[in-house]
């Protein structure tokens, strides 16, 4: 959580560092000769715009989605289909990504919000599984072996072809991401969201159509999430049935449990630390992922409340150590007033 205080900790200055070393990313990469690191961590980012969005219905609005690959895998063929036809119009690809998912974010939650619990999760996860069958059969469009994206989206005078000029755009829809979630958690709209997840019968009685809030929430969240898949397929030129698995969705909400649900900044802390540790392991063996699940247990059990918990945790001990040192100052300083006398 970005912190309001007047005293800003590490919960305020860690992400805020953070994203000034990832405005620096492509300028260090350029002058270490090393294009890598450009790719990779405009993968990062664009992970965190995903998580970003699936934490607005998941850690503001208490909403388990295991569906949001359906929308980051139909943002990216909003790109690829047209692209297939010869159609590289940047704004067309963008305009199809945000009417056709917010049709089907509209549509599969007012359906899954009918239900709570493991069944809002099951229909969730069923409503992504169809996404994922339907472009498997789709044959015309490569089917189950994807499909190279040879026009990548241009914007008139920008290309999101150009690897610079998409990560800084990701970089910039980030940033507009997390100030716009940061307005949201002080907001009315952010609260009743909040309340609904601890009691929503009390929300109701309030006087606040619960349902239509979490919806609204949903829609949002299944919006931002197309556009990171739209941005991801930009970056790889390619896109694959696999961006709508269940595994998609798995890797997101664990970058949220990771960085700490309906937290600001703990989205983006959990998608670089997920993508960061995972590359690190991928360096050194082939079966990182023996390595990287125990890992992840025991982040999740030695923090529940996440990265963004534990700087909370460091800030509200700093607090404490400064009002203990404080009043043994001001102590000191009355016993010493009470010598001279």
């Amino acid at each position: 959580m970005i912190s309001t205080s007047r005293t800003r900790g590490f919960s305020f200055w860690v992400p805020f560092l953070l994203l000034v070393l990832l405005a620096c990313v492509p300028v260090l990469a350029e002058w270490a000769d090393q294009a890598f690191f450009i790719t990779l961590f405009a993968r990062m980012l664009v992970y965190a715009l995903a998580a970003v969005a699936l934490n607005l219905a998941l850690g503001y609005g208490g909403l388990v989605s295991f569906g949001h690959a359906l929308f980051f895998g139909v943002g990216s063929y909003c790109v690829a289909i047209p692209a297939f036809h010869g159609i590289d119009a940047g704004w067309l690809h963008l305009l199809a990504c945000v009417l056709v998912c917010g049709v089907l974010g509209a549509v599969t939650g007012f359906i899954s919000l009918r239900t709570s619990g493991i069944a809002f999760i099951m229909i969730t996860l069923a409503f992504a599984q169809m996404g994922y069958f339907v472009f498997v059969s789709l044959k015309h469009y490569g089917g189950d072996d994807g499909m190279t994206i040879t026009a990548p989206s241009q914007f008139g005078w920008f290309s999101l072809g150009d690897l610079k000029t998409l990560y800084y755009t990701a970089f910039a829809l980030l940033c507009v991401a997390l100030l716009a979630m940061w307005r949201i958690h002080g907001a009315p709209f952010g609260m009743v969201l909040r309340g609904a997840r601890q009691n929503p019968r009390r929300i109701n009685a309030l006087g606040f159509a619960t349902r239509q809030y979490q919806l609204a929430a949903y829609v949002i969240s299944a919006v931002v999430c197309a556009l990171a898949g739209m941005l991801f397929a930009n970056l790889n030129a390619f896109a694959s049935p696999s961006s709508l698995a269940w595994s998609m969705s798995g890797d997101l909400i664990v970058m949220v449990v990771l960085g700490g649900m309906g937290t600001v900044a703990g989205p983006l802390l959990g998608a670089i630390s997920f993508l960061g540790v995972e590359e690190i392991l991928k360096s050194y063996t082939d079966h990182w992922a023996v390595v990287f699940g125990p890992m992840i247990v025991l982040i999740a059990l030695a923090g529940r409340a996440g990265i963004m918990g534990v700087l909370s945790k460091l800030d509200e001990r700093l607090a404490l150590r400064k009002r203990g040192t404080g009043h043994a100052t001001r102590l000191a300083a009355n016993l010493a007033g009470e010598e001279s006398r």
